[in-house]
Parts: C-alpha cells; sequence; structure tokens
C-alpha cells in the first residue's frame, strides 16, 4: 500500500493565489473524486502534484511514502508513481505511441532490469484491445490526427503501460461519447487494487457508475470544503452548489447555474435519461 498526503498546500500562478490551504489523504485500492465550480483550483491541484513549472507552491507539502514530492523534478515523480492523464493532452509529431511508451518504461526500469520486448508488444496488444483502439495504434504519432476521444484513450493506454502507483486523472471523461465513456471507466476502474489509486476530477456523473468511487471532495475557493459518498453528488445535481454555500457562508466567486451543475450530456437520474 502506498500514501499520497497533501497538507496545507498553497499555491499561485502569475502572483494570484488559487488554492489555499488543501488538505487531502489518498491510498493505493481508493479512488477519490474533486469537483467543484470552474475556475476553482482542481486542474491546479493535479498540475501542482506533477510539478508543472507555471505553479508556484508558496506553502504546504506533497508526500508520497513520505517522501517529498516537491523536492522531486518531473521525471522523478513519475517514476516514482505519479501519472497525469492531462485535460487536453499533446501531440507529439515524429514519435511513434509505441517508442514513446517503450521508452517510458525504460526511464523507469533498474540499471539491471532486462527488458522484454515480446512481452511488451503482447502487453501493448491486450492493453489496445481492452481500449478498443486501431490497431494501428503503435504506428501512429502521439495523438497527431487523433479524435479528442481517442486522445483521452490513449492517456489511459499510457496509464495501464505504465502501471503507476497514483493517477491523477483531469476530466478524462470529457468528449468522449457514451460507449467511450463506458470502456475508458471500466478500463480504470480494472486498476483499482492495493498497487494503484486514482484522484479523479470530472463534472459528469455517468463516468461514475463505471468506477468504485470512496470518497467525494468538493473543491471551492481554493480548498477542499466539504467531503461525503456518491450522496453528495446526487445533491450538487438536483441543487448545485448554492447549498454548500449556504451551509458553510461561503460567498460568490462566480456566476453559476444552480440547476445541472454536473455535466448535462452525462446526466442520469431525476434529470432524466438523456440517453433514451
Amino acid at each position: 500500500m502506498s500514501k499520497l498526503q497533501i497538507k496545507n498546500l498553497h499555491v499561485e500562478v502569475e502572483g494570484k493565489e488559487i488554492l489555499k490551504g488543501v488538505n487531502l489523504e489518498l491510498n493505493t485500492n481508493e479512488f477519490h473524486v474533486i469537483m467543484g465550480p470552474n475556475g476553482t483550483g482542481k486542474s491546479t491541484l493535479v498540475s501542482t502534484i506533477m510539478g508543472h513549472y507555471k505553479y508556484k507552491v508558496t506553502e504546504g507539502e506533497i508526500l508520497l511514502d513520505g517522501q517529498d514530492v516537491l523536492k522531486m523534478s518531473v521525471d522523478e515523480r513519475s517514476r516514482k508513481g505519479l501519472f497525469l492523464a492531462m485535460q487536453y493532452p499533446s501531440e507529439i509529431e515524429g514519435v511513434t505511441n509505441s517508442d514513446f511508451i517503450k521508452t517510458a518504461l525504460h526511464a523507469r526500469m533498474d540499471k539491471n532490469e532486462k527488458f522484454s520486448l515480446i512481452k511488451y508488444i503482447k502487453t501493448f496488444e491486450k492493453a489496445t484491445e481492452d481500449l478498443k483502439m486501431r490497431l494501428d495504434l503503435p504506428h501512429r504519432y502521439v495523438n497527431v490526427g487523433f479524435s479528442g476521444g481517442e486522445k483521452k484513450r490513449n492517456e489511459i493506454l499510457q496509464m495501464k503501460m505504465l502501471k503507476p502507483k497514483f493517477a491523477l486523472l483531469d476530466e478524462i471523461d470529457s468528449g468522449l461519447d457514451v460507449d467511450a465513456l463506458k470502456i475508458v471507466g471500466e478500463n480504470v476502474n480494472m486498476m483499482k487494487s492495493n498497487d494503484f489509486g486514482a484522484l479523479i476530477i470530472t463534472h459528469y456523473e455517468r463516468l461514475l457508475d463505471y468506477l468504485s468511487i470512496d470518497k467525494v471532495h468538493i473543491l471551492m475557493q481554493g480548498k477542499i470544503v466539504i467531503s461525503g459518498g456518491m450522496e453528495l453528488i446526487t445533491k450538487i445535481d438536483k441543487e448545485g452548489y448554492e447549498f454548500i454555500k449556504e451551509e458553510l457562508g461561503l460567498e460568490e466567486e462566480q456566476e453559476e447555474n444552480k440547476r445541472g451543475i454536473i455535466g448535462t450530456c452525462a446526466v442520469k437520474g431525476s434529470l432524466g435519461d438523456r440517453n433514451a
């Protein structure tokens, strides 16, 4: 079992404070969801954990199994077991998917460990089959010419191949149709184990049908203001984030709809079956 701890994390971007004291603890074999209005710092949080240069930590700690993550370079964080599935994956012209993942795997190996090409090919083929991706995927340049849904599946392919301790999933469901959403959700859920946990940012309730969620956190005004179970998502979908503001006496941050806060293209239940 591994543990990721975030303690009193304060982060600023270009002199503006975005995160104002985030506290969170995540173990492997756990899936935690982070939700909240747009612009409250959700992507800032996962990008900071991964070490994006744009975000400056002014106070607090990030610990991975007791080790100071903030002292690690981005590649070291990856080798230690952190993985970020990006909201907007980049295209890499001239680098094939197969070479990209193979190079990443080599970077994680011990010096005395031997790389088995046959095992790699079999694992790659099985992962692409699980994700129902195109057969020519190994020879395509990373994300070049990919649809939005293909890019998101490619992020999950990389995660399946690299097998991190913790995945930070930044809106992997945006842009996916219902069928692709099911495939991605089930593939992520299959990885849940004593060796793998995930922190998931989403606006869509439908994705969570395919994930075994342990905890839901609401991020507002730069802090996690309330945590709970799946019932919290149901209440937010009915009442928006307004009830949280009223209960906690939070001031208005920005204009938000009071209903339909959770992504309407994937909501079920009281709002009706949008896929009927």
